[in-house]
């Protein structure tokens, strides 16, 4: 069986990182299929949400493969996607982290590059490499700091702390926590809602909030403009504007309740 398995749900592609028996830590061969797979959700038009899991239900990822690591600096997408075959790439679309177990060391870079991330509460998190002195290899040094802040980032560096579910909550370092079991779900609902929008607006509201992390706000309003006021007035959005001039009011998706009740999020 592939140690990566992909699955098309309508418009919504999951991949789901399958070797659970070394909690899905990442070789070079399942890196090199990482990136495919990504590099694949990215030129497929009929896509347009991509949803990462672990398989076993026990680790959503253990981080890169410790006793191969030259391999992972030496695989055919090393160059173009980083080690562990994500970090470089970028879709173009939205992205959901499922963290439907632990999530320790590259597994929390990988949920990192993702745009959103919904973890079962029982799941840890944490960079457990720090333990044999591994740095960060896959994005975290950069994501992690705009993402949480330097404080909390390098918190998590530093120490190598293994977080609980309503820390890393918390943090900001995800968004929904939601009963055990039920984070893949969770992120494949919310998946099938975001894919249900008008896609031109989105894609373009994302590309703009990450294209302009570190620009002055003048540059990044300039940027605004270029990327998101044409989509604001093509045929999808006017579609859009007409049906709510008719009364169209479709419901937004809806927090779960746990998250609700710790007041964050």
């Amino acid at each position: 069986m592939s140690k990566l398995l992909i699955e098309k749900r309508g418009a919504v592609t999951l991949l789901t990182l399958n070797r659970p028996e070394v909690h899905n830590n990442v070789d070079d061969e399942l890196a090199c299929l990482l990136a495919d797979a990504i590099i694949e959700f990215g030129h497929d038009d009929a896509q347009k949400v991509l949803v990462i899991a672990g398989a076993g239900g026990t680790t959503f990822c253990a981080g890169a493969n410790l006793k191969g690591m030259r391999e992972l600096f030496e695989h055919r997408h090393t160059g173009d996607a980083g080690p562990m075959g994500f970090c470089k790439l970028d879709p173009g679309k939205p992205t959901i982290a499922a963290l439907n177990g632990n999530c320790w060391a590259g597994g929390v870079e990988l949920a990192v590059w993702c745009d959103i991330r919904i973890l079962d509460e029982n799941a840890k998190m944490g960079l457990l490499n720090k333990r044999w002195g591994l740095p960060l290899a896959d994005g975290g040094t950069q994501r992690l700091p705009r993402l949480l802040g330097y404080g909390n980032a390098l918190y998590m560096i530093e120490t190598g702390m293994e977080i609980e579910a309503d820390r890393a909550l918390a943090m900001g370092l995800v968004q929904e926590v939601v009963e055990t079991g039920t984070a893949l779900d969770r992120a494949l609902a919310l998946a099938a809602h975001i894919a249900g929008y008008p896609q031109g607006g989105i894609r373009a509201d994302r590309k703009a909030a990450l294209a302009t992390i570190g620009m002055s706000l003048e540059d990044g309003l300039a940027l605004e403009v270029e990327l998101c006021h044409k989509p604001s007035v093509a045929p999808e959005a006017m579609a859009g504007m007409d049906s709510f001039a008719k009364g169209s009011r479709p419901e937004p998706p809806r927090q779960p309740a746990r998250t609700r009740r710790s007041g964050r999020g």
